[in-house]
């Protein structure tokens, strides 16, 4: 990897990747909502964004040095003039650019060796994608720092973004080891973490629209 320290979209993906088998332990579509909040919370600890109301705001538009990053900021609307004025809505934006948010992050990780690509077909037709930890494998590491901040009660604002963002794509079960009560604090983080929030909102969405509770 590239920097001292893993960004926060970085760290999601590599808990959420079976490091052998390259599958994500968590129901895909919820991790690509998880990385799109996990983007949103980055840029947030980076002075970048705010959110007021369910809406994100860009403040400072100056692209920062990480280039996955300026990317992700380039998909949020450029601020408006007018104070007040503007933004997105933080659910409505999950949704519409996890997938990309998503392919943006496996590539950068798959060009660092990080991990590896390997391209299956389903029923002998359909390409799909694996991501097994490549020659720089960072997932060891990634699982560590989490289980040193949860035994500590995730005392830092990184921390608890990242516990909020694990608890609200449903990695919580596969990732900590205090069990129970560890898992109704990071339950407790999702209330409170906007951007964890937005997510959970985003996949309450899917999981009516897959039982045809709604659109």
């Amino acid at each position: 990897m590239s920097q001292e320290e893993p960004t926060l979209p970085e760290e999601l993906l590599l808990l959420a990747l079976d490091p052998s088998r390259g599958k994500p332990f968590c129901r895909n579509r919820y991790l690509e909502f998880g990385m799109a909040g996990a983007a949103l919370a980055e840029l947030e600890l980076r002075g970048r964004i705010s959110e007021s109301r369910g809406k994100v705001t860009v403040d400072q538009p100056l692209l920062p040095g990480d280039p996955v990053l300026a990317q992700v900021l380039d998909l949020l609307p450029a601020p408006e003039k007018k104070r007040g004025a503007g933004g997105v809505g933080s659910p409505h934006w999950v949704r519409r650019t996890g997938r990309t948010v998503e392919g943006l992050y496996l590539d950068h990780l798959v060009d660092e060796d990080v991990l590896t690509r390997e391209t299956r077909r389903f029923a002998g037709l359909l390409p799909y994608h694996r991501h097994p930890a490549g020659p720089r494998n960072w997932s060891a590491q990634a699982r560590e720092r989490f289980v040193t901040a949860e035994a500590a009660g995730f005392p830092d604002p990184r921390g608890r973004a990242l516990a909020a963002l694990v608890s609200a794509i449903g990695l919580s079960r596969f990732v900590a080891r205090d069990g129970g009560r560890s898992r109704s604090a990071m339950r407790q983080l999702v209330r409170e973490e906007w951007t964890a929030h937005a997510v959970h909102r985003a996949v309450q969405r899917d999981r009516a629209s897959r039982s045809g509770g709604g659109g």
